[in-house]
């Protein structure tokens, strides 16, 4: 998959292609289910597929200090859009200047002048240009002008998640910050990631029996809410089982909100300065402060055989 930072790196031989327009944090079910029909389109008329989004994130820009909690850092999303097939992404710097292109400049300047559209792909409640003022009833006018066409993909999803509102980021966000990693699982068709750099902390967990790797997340993640849950720790390629602690370490009276995560049965491990990756499977249980460091050490050794258990059914399918 091509990757592309600004207009200015779009090759000048650029032919006709699909296009889909969004900020797409998270690429969750319903965001597949637009990308993967402007792949297919794209595969229909033998052209290529794009994707346009943004950062950073448009609220910051437009409202600063609004920047909501992020599913999937940039890199992970094309990693996710490749998967679907993806031809090129293209990610525009999304500045006080570019916020203030009208609509009808924007599908010049994107879509017609640069991307060739001939067909361009969005749900319902697309909303584009300076103040949000586009929409895909204008999208689709400006088509007969410009000669592309426009599909308005108005697939609603939902499950048993959030009680089986429609399939959203903000509802992704909402379940996350709950708490509900199983239930945000549902909505991305995955469990939820966070990501960063391992780096040393105060190294209580290495002289109790069970050292983990506190995480320095990116800038704007998404984590959940204070807890022990299920999941994995990602190193490379590899995923080891592991028991997740997200909070302040109360026992210890700390300030600091962390995610560690315990590799379940590993030994020796050296992480330290390494970029890792962890996914949330399931929730364990909430975050407490013991009487004694006793019994905070028989409740970690309980968590660790739950977490085990729980990934050992979920593996099993």
């Amino acid at each position: 998959m091509q990757r592309w930072r600004g207009l200015e790196d779009i090759p000048q031989d650029w032919g006709r292609s699909v296009v889909t327009i969004g900020s797409y944090d998270g690429v969750h079910r319903g965001h597949q289910l637009i990308i993967g029909r402007a792949v297919d389109r794209a595969r229909e008329f033998g052209v290529p597929s794009v994707v346009v989004t943004f950062d950073p994130h448009p609220s910051e820009v437009v409202r600063p200090g609004s920047h909501p909690p992020l599913l999937a850092p940039h890199h992970r999303r094309a990693e996710l859009m490749a998967e679907l097939g993806v031809d090129a992404l293209l990610i525009l710097p999304f500045t006080t200047e570019f916020s203030k292109l009208a609509p009808a400049d924007f599908i010049v300047k994107v879509l017609v002048d640069k991307l060739h559209a001939q067909l361009v792909i969005e749900g319902p409640n697309f909303r584009f240009g300076h103040r949000a003022a586009g929409n895909v009833q204008l999208l689709t006018e400006c088509g007969a002008t410009y000669d592309y066409g426009v599909e308005v993909i108005d697939l609603v999803l939902s499950g048993e998640a959030g009680g089986g509102e429609p399939f959203s980021s903000t509802l992704t966000r909402r379940l996350v910050a709950e708490g509900d990693v199983a239930g945000a699982a549902e909505v991305l068709g995955r469990p939820h990631r966070v990501e960063g750099i391992v780096v040393r902390g105060a190294q209580r967990g290495r002289a109790m029996g069970f050292p983990t790797a506190n995480v320095e997340t990116l800038p704007h993640t998404a984590i959940p809410a204070d807890g022990v849950y299920a999941g994995w720790l990602n190193v490379d390629d590899e995923a080891m089982p592991a028991a997740i602690s997200v909070g302040t370490n109360p026992q210890f009276d700390g300030t600091e909100r962390t995610v560690e995560a315990y590799a379940i049965d590993r030994v020796g491990l050296d992480l330290y300065g390494l970029h890792v990756s962890v996914d949330f499977l399931a929730y364990v249980r909430g975050m407490q402060k013991f009487d004694s460091i006793e019994d905070l050490l028989v409740a970690m050794a309980a968590d660790v055989k739950r977490a085990g258990e729980l990934i050992a059914a979920h593996d099993r399918g």
